[in-house]
């Protein structure tokens, strides 16, 4: 009884007692053009822009590139082996190479200046962030319109050029990159916000938007975007919109089908789809937007989106929890559900092997809770419209959670800087994954009961070959499950592979929850979708894209739509 009234006094004062340690890093942008300026304890440095960050980040860490090349013997024939996948990739024969004539024509109308065939440039934008995937395209092209978008594509349809569309470039999957010598059509210029109804909350803006920026539009205007994702200060709308991604709100907003009310995408022939509607009803005919939410440039380059945004509220309250086991984790969001009900809107989970890394590897994240480490801790969000109702009730749910034994520690952030630190701890994972070495990751959804048998009977096969991290949102039943090791390994490959996404299939999961399919998982869909279901897929793809010209060999197996 003792140590529960210590338990409580503790979370009661609101974490009065918070490590001076801590330190937290806010983004500040001066525009939606310039450059960044990071302000860290009171400092201010100058970030260099985009493609300059991932040319030093592709140096710091190139020694981690797992690729291998495998040159076929028919002249003009390549495959691709990834030493993380099971499956050799071959490219599609019927696709042409890129010529001076074609470099000429995109430079008469997008001009010298974004016809970019730099080899600096060309190799940040050819390999994802996380260094798994590196494509050999020769040319990026940076269009400003959808006009532009338009001319591209039809020209490359006519050629058989194949196109990789891209943005922040965030992707985990290899949706985003290059897998051969495709064509980057990067769409970062087109960063226009183009109006925005107060009453209504709508927001329409261009592809190129960087999730932040729109973030912090919002902000001044008393609005919030229903999205948030730890890679917001470099994924961009289009690509968020095109991977349907989930994030940290979507337990409180809902996913971006009922978002997005509308948008503009351009097909495989140049043509251009106007649904960017702002109506939250229309009822006229199929509601075509559906399609391109979450097919991940497979069928069209999405420009242009109209996103219902709510108003921003006044209240926003943060916890850190530690459980001694999964159970309580389970128990507690099922109490969160029904004493924090309406203003419920985090419910985030991570295991003792998570917080290890954020401790030993992000720079001045500090432990919130003494020791020892717990074997799970939760952030809960609570957001709502009045500070001292909303404070009582989060309260009164923690007091019934520590009677009920669902919790052995915990705190409440006192303010802003340390609600601050505490989500830099959940959404530095990722991160501290890749400093720590190589990592495997899977993005499943799966029934909330089931997602630490899962984590279990991994470590269980896994063994001492590699350290098995688990974490995600457990308010929607989404599970990130990390495999870290020091280099990639066939024999760990092997023990994951196909086992999680059998089990995941057996247990009524979903083989991607939030990152999509992109080429990692391409030829996975059926554990996931019947065979019918994906033929009907592969149906609309060679509607839209005959000539399969839209990010080849990613989302649907080659077999399906060749």
């Amino acid at each position: 009884m003792e140590n529960w009234r210590s338990s409580a006094h503790r979370l009661l004062r609101l974490c009065s007692n918070h490590p001076s340690g801590y330190r937290f890093s806010r983004m500040v942008r001066k525009s939606a053009h310039s450059e960044v300026l990071c302000r860290h304890e009171g400092a201010f440095t100058q970030i260099q822009p985009p493609i300059l960050q991932k040319k030093r980040h592709f140096e710091l860490y190139s020694h981690h590139l797992p690729l291998r090349w495998v040159i076929g013997k028919t002249p003009g024939t390549q495959s691709r082996y990834f030493c993380f996948m099971a499956t050799k990739i071959e490219r599609n024969s019927t696709f042409a190479q890129l010529n001076s004539d074609d470099i000429s024509y995109f430079k008469k109308f997008l001009g010298e200046k974004n016809v970019i065939q730099e080899e600096d440039a060309l190799l940040a934008a050819n390999i994802d962030w996380m260094h798994k995937y590196r494509g050999s395209s020769k040319l990026l092209l940076q269009p400003r319109s959808t006009e532009e978008v338009s001319q591209i594509l039809k020209y490359c349809n006519s050629r058989r050029l194949a196109v990789v569309p891209q943005g922040g470039n965030t992707g985990l999957v290899g949706g985003s990159v290059p897998v051969f010598d495709e064509v980057i059509v990067n769409v970062s210029l087109m960063n226009n916000i183009i109006s925005f109804d107060k009453v209504s909350g709508v927001l329409v803006c261009e592809a190129g938007c960087i999730l932040e920026n729109l973030i912090s539009f919002l902000d001044n205007q008393g609005f919030i975007m229903p999205l948030d994702l730890g890679a917001k200060g470099s994924c961009q709308i289009g690509g968020n919109v095109s991977t349907n991604a989930g994030g940290l709100r979507l337990l409180r907003y809902g996913s971006l089908h009922g978002n997005v009310l509308g948008l503009e995408a351009v097909t495989a022939n140049g043509e251009v789809l106007d649904m960017l509607s702002t109506l939250r009803k229309d009822n006229t005919g199929y509601d075509l937007k559906h399609l391109f939410i979450g097919s991940e440039g497979s069928l069209g380059i999405v420009t242009k989106v109209s996103i219902l945004t709510p108003p921003k509220l006044s209240s926003v309250n943060v916890a850190f929890l530690a459980c001694k086991d999964y159970f309580s984790c389970q128990k507690l969001l099922l109490e969160a559900k029904r004493k924090l009900g309406e203003i419920l809107s985090a419910f985030e989970f991570l295991d003792e092997q998570s917080m290890t890394l954020a401790l030993n590897y992000l720079e001045g994240v500090r432990n919130p809770l003494p020791p020892p480490l717990h074997n799970f801790y939760i952030l809960i969000e609570t957001t709502g419209s009045n500070e001292s109702y909303d404070k009582e009730k989060l309260e009164a749910f923690l007091l019934g959670a520590m009677e009920r034994d669902l919790i052995s520690d915990g705190i409440v952030a006192q303010d802003i800087q340390q609600a601050s630190s505490v989500w830099r701890i959940r959404e530095g994972i990722p991160e501290a994954l890749t400093r720590a070495g190589v990592t495997y990751k899977y993005d499943l959804s799966l029934p909330v009961d089931k997602i630490n048998d899962l984590v279990k009977e991994m470590r269980n096969r896994l063994g001492n070959l590699a350290t098995v991290v688990a974490y995600g949102h457990l308010g929607d039943g989404n599970l990130h499950l990390n495999i870290s090791a020091s280099q990639y390994d066939d024999a760990i490959l092997a023990q994951i592979e196909p086992f999680v996404y059998e089990w995941t299939s057996k247990n009524q999961g979903s083989i991607s929850a939030e990152h999509g399919l992109g080429l990692m998982k391409a030829n996975k869909i059926l554990y996931s979708k019947s065979p019918l279901t994906v033929q009907v897929m592969a149906s609309i793809k060679k509607l839209l894209d005959p000539n399969g010209i839209l990010n080849p060999y990613k989302v649907l197996p080659q077999s399906m739509v060749a």
